[in-house]
């Protein structure tokens, strides 16, 4: 596959994003930084329609947040002159952090969402150029008693599957909910999922979910990593089953699912509340290959002391043969597998806080064709 195809890992951080690429997954070029002293907290990598578009949910502290999207791995840069997501007149609220930029199906070119804050969700048609509100959540009876979790109050996790009518959100604070329509009306699908933090520890909904992610080959599968707790659903949320046994914490912020295996997830457990760290200060991720039955720890390549934590979008898979698994840390590191987790290396160092990495194969043309300021990885 190397031969046919070459890869970009996209980094958003906290000051900034970079871009990563190479044509074997082993051997990595660093170009950067776009956006400097501007935060990036969701990318999605949108690879429909024969072309590699790269959108970027990016917030300044002067012109606030927006999305921009490349189709040339960062050699330009374009946002509509009036923004890509603006908050219709009379909903009395204003844009504040774009928290997830997720591509949909082949099947449906042009369609991307977005999660954002304060907790919405929006719809484009045109590529991500320009996206409409949600007024089905957004109107939601529910939404004046959704709380901020500790980063905020976000939209995290969008889930939609291949018909495109079943979607699942996941916010903090709110837990999952789920539309069979599309979109068009949404119910909360929390049974099963502890709040142990409120009166009433299984409440209908209020759960601080962390992420949610689909199991690419098993129809209604759903795996979530919660505040305390790690999930499986077997049917499309309706109900939750703890998959947590054989983790060293339930804590932690990461819910990867393999693009095409069944059963197979990541996850990066962290202790939990007040030290929020990898459990005795050395960080390792866990793999699932029974849908959570058991788990494995995967450390070869990982620091042997790492007192950073990973954030939900800062971990991603591509499609790769086998996948390859990347995440960030706010330390600044980044770890690359090409192997699914058996072995990491560290693809860059010192950079600002790691808020989000994604994925995707392109184009060895593509990649040879970019003229941006390239260093080796770690040089």
């Amino acid at each position: 596959m190397a031969t046919e195809e070459s890869y970009v890992l996209a980094i958003g951080t906290k000051k900034g994003l970079w871009l990563a690429t190479s044509p074997d997954r082993k051997d990595w070029s660093l170009s950067g930084p776009h956006f400097l002293m501007s935060e990036v907290p969701s990318i999605g990598i949108d690879s429909r329609d024969g072309r590699t578009r790269i959108l970027v949910g990016v917030r300044s502290e002067h012109w606030g947040p927006t999305v921009f999207h490349s189709d040339d791995l960062g050699e330009t840069w374009s946002e509509p002159e009036q923004g890509a997501i603006r908050f219709p007149a009379g909903t009395d609220a204003a844009l504040d952090r774009i928290w997830q930029i997720y591509p949909d199906a082949e099947s449906r070119p042009g369609v991307v969402w977005a999660g954002c804050e304060p907790i919405s969700v929006w719809k484009s048609i045109d590529g991500g150029e320009h996206f409409e509100l949600n007024r089905g959540l957004w109107d939601h009876p529910h939404r004046s008693e959704w709380g901020a979790g500790y980063g905020g109050a976000a939209a995290h996790s969008i889930v939609v599957d291949r018909t495109g009518e079943k979607v699942h959100v996941a916010m903090s604070t709110g837990g999952v909910y789920r539309s069979l329509d599309g979109g068009s009306s949404w119910e909360p699908r929390n049974q099963g999922i502890s709040a142990y933090f409120m009166p009433d520890p299984n409440p209908e909904f209020g759960q601080c979910v962390h992420k949610i992610a689909a199991d690419a080959s098993v129809e209604g599968r759903l795996y979530a990593q919660n505040h305390h707790g790690v999930y499986r659903s077997d049917d499309n949320a309706e109900s939750w089953t703890s998959i947590a046994d054989g983790l060293p914490a339930d804590f932690g912020f990461v819910m990867l699912s393999h693009p095409r295996r069944a059963g197979t997830a990541w996850v990066i457990p962290l202790k939990a509340d007040g030290e929020r760290i990898p459990p005795e200060g050395k960080l390792a991720v866990h793999r699932t290959v029974d849908a959570g039955a058991s788990w494995e720890r995967l450390d070869d390549g990982l620091p042997e002391a790492e007192f950073n934590v990973v954030l939900r979008d800062a971990a991603c898979v591509d499609a790769g043969e086998p996948a390859g698994v990347y995440f960030g840390t706010r330390g600044g590191s980044v770890y690359a597998s090409a192997d699914e987790g058996d072995h990491f290396t560290e693809l860059a160092s010192h950079l600002p806080d790691v808020l989000c990495v994604r994925a995707a194969a392109v184009s060895p043309a593509l990649v040879s064709g970019t003229s941006a300021p390239g260093i080796p990885a770690n040089a």
